[in-house]
C-alpha cells in the first residue's frame, strides 16, 4: 500500500467522489421508483374482452370484462382470458421498469430486483 493512500492508487478524493456519485444514484433510483407508480401498461385477451392495467410496481390496478366473456357454462375460458392479461400486463410493467432503469443506469446492467 501506498504510504497515505488506499491500494490500487485511490485517494481519498476519488472515494469521495465514488460515493457521491453512489448517493446520487440511489435518489434517482428511488425516483425512478416512485414515478413508475404513476405509470400504467395495459394488456387484453380474448380480442379485447379481458383488459388488465398494471402499474410499474407490477401493481394491477384494474381489470375489465366485457360482458360477452361471461359465459356461466365455460368459466375456465373466462378464467384463461384473466390469466393471459395480467400476465401480459406483468410482463409489460416489468419491461417498462427496466427501460427507465437502463435510462438510470446507462445500460450498466444493473440487477433486475433493484427495481
Amino acid at each position: 500500500m501506498a504510504k497515505g493512500g488506499f491500494p490500487g492508487g485511490m485517494n481519498m478524493g476519488n472515494m469521495n467522489n465514488l460515493m457521491k456519485q453512489a448517493k446520487k444514484m440511489q435518489e434517482q433510483m428511488v425516483k425512478m421508483q416512485q414515478e413508475l407508480e404513476g405509470k400504467t401498461v395495459e394488456a387484453s385477451s380474448g380480442g379485447g374482452v379481458v383488459t388488465v392495467v398494471a402499474n410499474g410496481k407490477k401493481e394491477i390496478v384494474e381489470i375489465t370484462i366485457q360482458p360477452e366473456a361471461v359465459d356461466p357454462e365455460d368459466i375456465e375460458m373466462l378464467q384463461d382470458l384473466i390469466l393471459a392479461a395480467v400476465n401480459e400486463a406483468i410482463r409489460k410493467a416489468d419491461e417498462m421498469a427496466q427501460s427507465e432503469m437502463s435510462k438510470l443506469t446507462g445500460g450498466m446492467g444493473m440487477p433486475s430486483g433493484l427495481v
